[in-house]
């Protein structure tokens, strides 16, 4: 609940952007000069089968081109590592790849990831229809992918960006039966050096 009340303050106050297109550039070049990131996260998952929500905290971790760890420490230890189009899964039990290139919905959520944090997601405008807002903390931008096939899987996507260096500070991705998935991300470090074995699955 702390999280979900967090990023509804983050909501509050937001007015049209003056200027998206200004934003974007911004965004491009902000991203451009990032190679790697290290942070906490704080996800919570809704299901409409469930009554409570799913609280999940870990660390996270990206480098250039398209490397994404996913360490989950809390309630349970699982990790999810992406490099390279395949994803790997492994928790105490068991361990499993898969080809993203292979499953349209993890080839989505991957494009759609790395593509926030590369500041690619804003270029195409043929992709999703955007809207964009802003308040004194945050720029605050809502997708909604144009493709059927897509909106299949995810029906719209909100990602708050922090206005003081332009880094992913929320997302939040809803799927077409408005189950959702949120991430908060805090104690991020731009640029430190991640050891390539860290996106190396054994």
């Amino acid at each position: 609940m702390v999280l979900q009340t967090c990023l509804l303050a983050g909501q509050e106050n937001m007015k049209p952007m003056n200027d998206p297109g200004s934003f974007s550039d911004r965004l491009i070049r902000a991203s451009a000069a990032v190679n790697s990131i290290t942070s906490d996260f704080t996800q919570e998952k809704s299901l409409s089968v469930l009554n409570e929500k799913i609280l999940s905290k870990g660390k996270f971790a990206f480098k250039k081109e398209n490397n994404i760890r996913w360490e989950y420490t809390e309630p349970y230890r699982y990790l999810i590592i992406i490099s390279n189009n395949q994803m790997f899964m492994r928790d105490d039990k068991s361990r499993k790849q898969i080809d993203i290139q292979s499953n349209p919905m993890f080839r989505e959520m991957n494009g759609f990831i790395t593509g926030c944090i590369q500041g690619d997601i804003l270029r195409n405008d043929n992709d999703y229809s955007k809207e964009y807002f802003e308040n004194e903390k945050y720029y605050y931008v809502k997708l909604v992918p144009r493709s059927d096939k897509v909106r299949q899987m995810l029906k719209e996507v909100h990602i708050w960006f922090n206005r003081s260096d332009l880094g992913v500070e929320k997302l939040k991705m809803v799927e077409s039966g408005n189950d959702y998935t949120q991430i908060m991300f805090t104690g991020k470090i731009l640029n430190p050096d991640i050891p390539v074995e860290k996106f190396t699955f054994k």
